[in-house]
């Protein structure tokens, strides 16, 4: 009897087959690793993110906002859906990527506004309370007469006319004036708590060609300099906090036309910056 022929053993080792199969399961593996990370946001670092793109090229109107999760933007079903329709809110568009219509506000639109009115109402108080203490002071030292002020939510104005410390084309302080400016330069080193601008201003009268100035931009300019040096060497004020420009015949109070509004024109202006509007 012939003997019959062994079927062909198979090779050692794993079959072809799985060698394929393993190389596929790690590269899925791979995928679903990376799809997860990409799925993951530290919220700390999307606050920055947002903070830096606002500043930066001023996209988002309400700026940064995390959803409900903290920061997970994939996996959580409604919650997300109702995290990523706040952000598009504050960003200024709805759920779909539209631009919302002008005059519909979200709910960070209408607090930052809030925030801005209150931050104006308390300028404005602040400026309130300086101008009526240096009215006070002004009445004391029996100076209301020589020195008008005004305040807005940026500063409190203090103008004197030109006529009181100047000569007719001249920049230097008259004798009579120091009496007057020495006082009103301590009642500003007392109030002052934030910026000082000093401004020089005039009428619109041509300057002649003989004197030393020959416009109203270098006159009004020697005026407030001259100013700002008696402030220098008079109080113990910061220099880096005193400003001074000359305003030339730019920016008239009063009408140019007649002899009284041209006196009122020739002034000197001095603002004192309330804390929310210096540097």
């Amino acid at each position: 009897m012939a003997k019959q022929k062994k079927p062909d053993e198979p090779p050692a080792g794993v079959a072809p087959w799985m060698a394929t199969w393993s190389d596929m399961m790690n590269l899925m593996f791979c995928f679903f690793v990376l799809l997860f990370a990409m799925s993951s946001i530290d919220a700390a670092k999307f606050d920055i993110f947002v903070a830096s793109m606002n500043q930066t090229f001023s996209i988002f109107s309400g700026g940064g906002s995390t959803n409900e999760s903290g920061g997970m933007m994939i996996g959580n079903g409604a919650s997300q859906l109702h995290g990523l329709a706040e952000m598009f809110n504050s960003t200024g568009m709805n759920p779909e990527g539209q631009v919302l219509p002008e005059g519909i506000n979200s709910g960070a639109d209408q607090t930052l506004e809030e925030a801005i009115e209150a931050i104006a109402e308390a300028a404005l108080a602040e400026s309130e309370e300086m101008a009526e203490r240096i009215e006070e002071a002004l009445s004391e030292r029996r100076l209301d007469g020589d020195v008008t002020v005004e305040y807005t939510s940026q500063y409190v104005l203090l103008a004197i006319n030109g006529a009181l410390l100047f000569d007719s084309g001249r920049t230097e302080l008259k004798a009579e004036a120091l009496q007057i400016i020495d006082a009103l330069s301590l009642i500003i080193a007392r109030f002052a708590t934030g910026n000082i601008q000093i401004e020089g201003h005039t009428d619109n009268v041509p300057m002649g060609g003989s004197g030393k100035y020959q416009n109203n931009d270098e006159l009004s300019s020697g005026r407030a300099l001259a100013v700002f040096r008696f402030l220098l060497e008079n109080t113990t004020l910061d220099p880096v906090r005193i400003i001074h420009a000359g305003r030339g015949e730019y920016i008239p109070v009063a009408d140019n036309s007649t002899a009284e509004g041209r006196a009122m024109n020739r002034r000197v202006e001095i603002k004192l910056f309330n804390s929310f509007n210096s540097n």
